[in-house]
């Protein structure tokens, strides 16, 4: 009984292990550019053209209930701060088949007033490019393009706006 309780620890340990080092795998490193072809509420963005302003690139998807509950404040942020130089980017990368379909993405965004950048990640390239893993997961990239937070599902919401602020305090 001791030994499977031991056991049972263990692979508990050991995949919150893989969890955080997935999670913080990028940070540091300079954030992959967003390839997707298709954008919904703006032109094609280039990280390489927003140097000297902070970016968030959350990856969702509508139908996620989870994501729903972060999107009241990714909007928030965007609607606070992007006269300050703050860029969201929402990459819809869906989970099921009918997220899939451009005209029920552009429903959501219209029935829910999304303004900011959502580029469609149907081939789950930008994704990959990030190593992502989860839906929501947030990756907040500082003025110099580099990884500085990386948030998991819900919550951390004033971590995330104090780390949002710091950012764009900083020099470029």
């Amino acid at each position: 009984m001791l030994q499977r309780m031991f056991i049972g620890f263990g692979i508990l340990l050991i995949g919150l292990c893989v969890t955080w080092v997935s999670a913080n795998a990028g940070l540091g490193i300079q954030a992959p550019d967003i390839t997707n072809q298709t954008w919904l509420n703006s032109e094609r963005l280039h990280l390489a053209d927003l140097k000297g302003k902070v970016v968030l690139v959350e990856f969702w998807t509508f139908g996620c209930h989870n994501c729903r509950n972060v999107e009241p404040y990714v909007k928030r942020w965007h609607q606070a701060d992007a006269d300050q130089g703050f860029v969201v980017i929402g990459v819809h990368s869906p989970e099921f088949s009918h997220e899939r379909e451009i005209e029920n993405v552009k429903r959501y965004i219209k029935e829910h007033d999304i303004r900011f950048a959502v580029p469609i990640d149907n081939d789950f390239s930008t994704w990959n490019s990030y190593g992502n893993r989860y839906w929501p997961a947030m990756y907040l990239i500082d003025k110099q393009g580099v990884i500085r937070y990386v948030r998991i599902g819900e919550g951390g919401y004033q971590e995330t706006e104090r780390l949002i602020q710091s950012l764009l305090l900083q020099k470029s």
